[in-house]
């Protein structure tokens, strides 16, 4: 039986600036951290990988969970997509005043790829980056018929 969604996960270049972006950003805490360095088996084994090297954190948004990576072994390949390309292009953050979220974030360093929310109607949303050019949705619903969070 499937509860719900626990986390999506995000592979980063450095681990620091990126939970310290997460955390100031959009509030998420820090529950959890580790760190290896090529002796965990059993990490090898759940991802697939030999010899693993890696920094992960675990951070709490309301609903859900983010956890990021930063992989030293085997060495991260640069596989970051556009909207359209297959695989995970993008998480969505619902928000409540799409507007004053969008100057803030934009103040936090996230680079958005319109000058303003787009409004359709019932909802507004518009894609942003990371620091690391991960791509995230804001999105507000105004429409109770709409599921919300």
């Amino acid at each position: 039986m499937i509860v719900g969604i626990h986390h999506v996960a995000i592979s980063v270049p450095d681990l620091d600036k990126a939970v310290a972006f997460y955390h100031d950003a959009f509030g998420f805490d820090v529950v959890q951290k580790s760190e290896w360095d090529r002796d965990m088996p059993l990490a090898d084994r759940a991802v697939g990988l030999e010899e693993t090297s890696a920094r992960m954190a675990m951070l709490k948004a309301p609903n859900a969970y983010i956890e990021l990576w930063q992989y030293r072994n085997p060495e991260p390949e640069d596989k970051r997509s556009r909207p359209c390309d297959l695989g995970y292009p993008h998480m969505a953050l619902q928000v409540r005043d799409i507007e004053a979220e969008y100057r803030r974030l934009s103040d936090a360093g996230m680079e958005f790829v319109h000058d303003s929310p787009v409004d359709f109607g019932t909802s507004s949303a518009v894609y942003g980056k990371d620091p690391f050019g991960n791509i995230i949705e804001i999105y507000e619903i105004r429409d109770e018929n709409i599921a919300q969070l």
